[in-house]
């Protein structure tokens, strides 16, 4: 097992403090800003455009990240930059829900501004942290950070809730001022950390590697990683159709007050979080391909679900078994690219994935806002006609596509009673068979 050195250590010990606190500027802006734009009087047109624009203006963006790297000359450089301008952005948020002319066309400005200055940071981040974890470690790292990251994003986000919750509906304008200076706050916190963050290939080859868009898509052209890009890009845009009216349909529709809006939407990313150490294990073990082939078609019917019943507690039990099975589908498809990719061309092909796949994800949010409003009432609510659909898609996405998908290191195998005993912590007193290594080409 490969070991690390202690400046390593080091720095992984400050991106664990950056990751709390930015965990915390997640929690008090993430499932916030569609509430926002609602309580200035958004449309569903408008909803369509906050979850669509802003991922399509930071997808392209990212094309320029590797650009950035090169003029700044590191990738903790790039980071910060862009870290501090996302921190500033957040922190110009907090007077809109005071300053009496901000309406929904300004807040989805901001909002492509943020999403924008963090994304274009992504790519730089991702490359550094792929340097500094060791191949055979990422799962079970990644999986025990991003549980306590997690945890901290449904800690804040339930604060958060709960603060809009007690205000009276004459201040809540306050409270959103409260909830994004908060965010600014956490934010430069995060920034603070990231400085003092090494970056071991500043200046080496990752700034001499040229690939283009282009020839990104051409090098795709029938091979394993171009099924994983189709796979998730297609699955997200399938997603991303109803995604974005879960908060309309609890506000709007259902009239549920902050508080259960927050309960229910936050039971998803706290089980995510606090299953992906797990999945994180896991996937060390058995690879990536088999954890985004079984996590798929369970992804694909959730929105069904929402179907059945819209009984808080029955919701919240949704939530739940969504967060599960997005932990295992998440974790799995951050750590394939880090494995599939040579760590040179690591800010490159992790921009240009993005820029695909947040494509795709803003067009199915578009699209979806378009057909939202013409497609007939399921029990009363056209939302639910629409959930059903992306439900289909969902189907199709995750059954056909990743079939054909291989793992690219060497994994274990194991039965599918061996791995579900593995995922819920229980060894198996009987059968076990020997696990033998396997390399898939």
């Amino acid at each position: 097992m490969m070991e690390i050195d202690e400046q390593t250590k080091k720095t992984l010990r400050y991106s664990f403090a950056d990751g709390i606190f930015a965990s915390g500027m997640i929690g008090f802006t993430q499932e916030y800003f569609t509430p926002f734009l609602i309580f200035l009087g958004g449309t569903l047109r408008e909803v369509a455009f906050l979850s669509s624009i802003p991922n399509i203006v930071a997808s392209l963006a990212q094309i320029k990240t590797y650009d950035f790297i090169r003029l700044i000359g590191s990738r903790k450089g790039t980071i910060t930059v862009f870290v501090l301008l996302q921190a500033l952005t957040v922190f110009a948020m907090a007077f809109m829900p005071l300053s009496g002319f901000a309406g929904p066309s300004t807040f989805i400005a901001a909002a492509v501004l943020f999403t924008t200055f963090g994304a274009i940071s992504t790519p730089a981040w991702g490359s550094l942290m792929a340097n500094l974890v060791p191949e055979n470690r990422r799962g079970t790292y990644f999986g025990w950070r991003n549980s306590i990251m997690g945890s901290i994003i449904v800690a804040t986000s339930l604060c958060a809730g709960l603060l809009l919750y007690t205000m009276k509906q004459e201040s809540i304008a306050w409270g959103f001022t409260v909830m994004f200076g908060s965010a600014f706050i956490f934010r430069l916190l995060s920034w603070f950390f990231l400085k003092k963050m090494h970056d071991p290939e500043t200046g080496t080859p990752i700034l001499r590697v040229k690939i283009s868009l282009k020839g990104f898509i051409q090098k795709l052209k029938g091979n394993n990683f171009a099924r994983f890009v189709l796979a998730v890009s297609l699955l997200n845009f399938s997603v991303n159709l109803c995604s974005p009216y879960f908060a309309v349909l609890l506000l709007k529709e259902l009239h549920f007050n902050y508080i259960l809006y927050s309960g229910i939407m936050m039971s998803a990313p706290l089980s995510m979080y606090l299953f992906m150490r797990r999945w994180g294990n896991l996937a060390d073990s058995i690879g990536n391909v088999r954890i985004l082939k079984l996590t798929g078609p369970g992804i694909a019917l959730i929105p069904l679900l929402w179907v059945v019943s819209r009984n808080p507690v029955y919701l919240v039990m949704t939530q739940v078994f969504s967060g599960f099975l997005w932990a295992g589908y998440n974790l799995s498809a951050s750590n394939f690219i880090f494995d599939a990719v040579e760590k040179e061309k690591r800010v490159r092909y992790i921009s240009y994935f993005n820029v695909l796949n947040g494509l795709l994800l803003s067009t199915g949010a578009i699209i979806g806002g378009l057909i939202v409003n013409l497609l007939p009432a399921l029990q009363g609510y056209k939302i639910l006609s629409l959930f059903v659909i992306s439900s289909l898609l969902r189907l199709a996405c995750a059954v056909t596509i990743p079939l054909k998908l291989r793992e690219v290191r060497r994994v274990e195998d194991i039965s599918s009673n061996q791995m579900f005993f593995s995922l819920i912590g229980i060894r198996p007193l009987i059968g076990i068979q020997r696990k033998t290594i396997r390399y898939l080409r």
